[in-house]
This record gives structure tokens, C-alpha cells and sequence, in this order.
């Protein structure tokens, strides 16, 4: 896991002199890609078991409510900036890119070490991206798919060439260990991808959306430090928006269900899965179901779940994915990949 952190940075360590210069005048990419993709998760891994034993419940009652057999959970040592470098460095090593090449580094997070500074110039620093400025964004569970959002305008602005979007979160440090609603969701982990300019576009338009008037249904107070939900209406919020988000994210990309080889949701609970698969009619061999093995792990939930699509066959070149996801906020958003790379 972080053990790998360094390593890339190592062997490109670049000097004042090997320092790559941005080119100038406008950039010829018109549209966005994903070159590399990359994830990184804690080592221990937590079962049911002593989560059942600690609350007093059936350890078959989490199965059965999340979905969820098993999750990651961080070591208390455990920095989440280490853990959002590892996965970078391995979508870096994907993409073939260095990291004196990337632009702007952003990571999507709630959970950071500290209140400021933020995570994403210290994942800089660790990877070597000497010449990258730095943003974190929190949007919650939707972190993922919003900073897609700013990475693509940042490159078919022509602003920036090569773009590292992050999500990482260390739920277990702001989650109660005796509340039940949370306990047995939240768990720890990163992913990353490397985005770059491409002559064609092949991320389509993203759909972002939010209500404030709802923020109280999910939220991590300053006075507590722990994340706090209302279960059922989240649920059902969570259903009712990336239902509708999937539907606007295809409008907008001129595409019908039919046409989507693989869906990637926020892999919050298996029920919001099955209730959002059931509720467009879409078979369920086409929907991603990872949550079993790592929990909900909020703005890395994305990026883990396509490398799992990955390790499946289901990313094969030129295929389809729509990513879509919901969280505290509320926020949600949506947009179609077609996944590979330029010839």
C-alpha cells in the first residue's frame, strides 16, 4: 500500500533543470480521457464479526442490511495522504506519465489528517508532481465524480495538459465505533486516475446536482467529529437521485441505457444498488457489486469499484461506463466514460 509511496517520485526526482516548462498558446485537445487509473487500500482487513460483537447484533443482520462482508480499515498511524500517493503513483504508472508532467492535482476527500493544510499538496510533494498546483474538494461521496467535473474543464479549457484526480477517504476516523447506522457502512481507502487531453472527448457532459435543504440527513458535525445519518430517507434519496442523475447523464451524452456496457455506482449499500438497477430496469450482470469487499468508502468508492470492473473484463477498449454517485450535501453527479485511450 503506501509502501509504494516514493517509489515513482524517486525515479523521476526532478531537478530545477529537469523541471517540465507548460507549453505555450492554446493547447490542440479539445476533449478529456482517463490514461491511467490506479487504487490503494489499507492492509488490515475488517470482518462483521468483531463490528457484530461490539454493537450486540446478529453478525448475519449487517450482510443482510449493507451488503457488506468485509471492509479496509487504516492503521492508527496511518496518514491519508500516504494512502491517496499510493494510489496515484500507481495510475501514474498506468498512464505512463511522470509526474513533472501533471498540471493540477486534485483530491476529493472529507476525512483529511488536519483541517488545513489540505491533502492535495502534500500528495504532490509525495509523487513528485513538482510543478502541480493543488486543490482538495469535498463534496462528500460525490468528491469522485465532481472533481472529474473541474479536470475536464481545466484540460478542454486548455488551462491544463495532464490532470490527477483522487479520491480518498479514512471514514473510520470520523465514524462512531457504538453507532450502528455507521459502523458497520463506512470503511477506508484511494483511487486515482490520471486525466489528459484527447482530440475527442471520451468523457461526456457531467450532470451535477445538490439540496441543501436536506444537509442535516447526512452530516459530520465540528462539535462530534463523527458522521451522523438519517438511514431511511437517505436511502431513499439516494435511489431517487442517481436514478434520475443516470437518465440526465445519457441525455446529455446522446445515449440510451441499452447502449452502457457497464454501470459504476457509489457503492454505498447493496440495497441502493439493487433499488436503482430495479428501479430503471437494467439487468444486474451490468451493474458493479464491490461493496461486499470494501464497504463504503466515500470519495474512493468510484475509482475502487472501476478497478474492480478492470480485474473483470468489463473496461475492455471503447466500452461504455456510466459512473454516477450520491452523498452528503446532498450532492450527486453522473457522466458516461468510453473508456481506453487515443490510438
Amino acid at each position: 500500500m503506501p509502501e509504494l509511496a516514493g517509489n515513482l517520485a524517486a525515479s523521476f526526482a526532478p531537478t530545477a533543470a529537469a523541471i517540465p516548462v507548460a507549453p505555450a498558446g492554446p493547447r490542440s485537445r479539445a476533449g478529456s480521457e482517463i490514461a491511467g487509473l490506479g487504487i490503494a487500500l489499507p492492509e488490515h482487513v475488517e470482518p462483521n464479526g468483531p463490528i457484530a460483537a461490539r454493537l450486540g447484533i446478529d453478525v448475519e443482520w449487517i450482510a443482510k442490511r449493507t451488503g457488506i462482508e468485509e471492509r479496509r480499515i487504516a492503521a492508527p498511524g496511518e496518514r491519508l495522504f500516504e494512502l491517496g500517493a499510493a494510489a496515484a503513483e500507481r495510475a501514474l504508472l498506468a498512464a505512463g506519465v511522470s509526474p513533472g508532467l501533471i498540471d493540477l492535482v486534485i483530491v476529493a476527500t472529507t476525512s483529511n489528517d488536519e483541517l488545513m493544510p489540505g491533502a492535495s499538496p502534500r500528495v504532490a510533494a509525495a509523487i513528485g508532481a513538482a510543478r502541480a498546483g493543488a486543490i482538495d474538494l469535498n463534496a462528500a461521496c460525490t468528491g469522485f465524480v465532481s472533481a472529474l467535473s473541474v479536470a475536464c474543464g481545466q484540460i478542454e479549457s486548455g488551462r491544463a495538459e495532464h490532470v490527477l484526480v483522487v479520491g480518498v477517504d479514512l471514514m473510520s476516523r470520523i465514524t462512531d465505533p457504538a453507532d450502528r447506522n455507521t459502523s458497520c457502512l463506512f470503511a477506508d481507502g484511494a483511487g486515482a486516475v490520471v486525466m489528459r487531453g484527447a482530440a475527442a472527448g471520451r468523457i461526456g457532459p457531467v450532470v451535477l446536482g445538490a439540496d441543501g435543504d436536506n444537509a442535516d440527513l447526512l452530516r459530520t458535525p465540528r462539535a462530534t467529529g463523527f458522521t451522523e445519518m438519517q438511514g431511511h430517507e437517505t436511502f431513499k434519496h439516494a435511489v431517487d437521485r442517481m436514478s434520475e442523475v443516470t437518465l440526465q447523464a445519457l441525455d446529455a451524452s446522446g445515449l440510451s441505457l441499452e447502449e452502457i456496457d457497464v454501470f459504476v455506482y457509489h457503492q454505498a449499500n447493496a440495497r441502493i444498488l439493487r433499488s436503482v438497477g430495479e428501479r430503471l430496469g437494467l439487468d444486474p450482470a451490468r451493474v458493479l457489486d464491490c461493496i461486499g469487499k470494501y464497504g463504503n468508502t466515500s470519495a474512493a468508492s468510484i475509482p475502487v469499484a472501476l478497478e474492480e470492473a478492470r480485474l473483470a473484463g468489463g473496461l475492455d477498449r471503447g466500452a461504455r461506463v456510466l459512473i454516477a454517485a450520491f452523498g452528503a450535501g446532498l450532492t450527486w453527479g453522473a457522466t458516461v466514460v468510453e473508456w481506453g485511450t487515443e490510438e
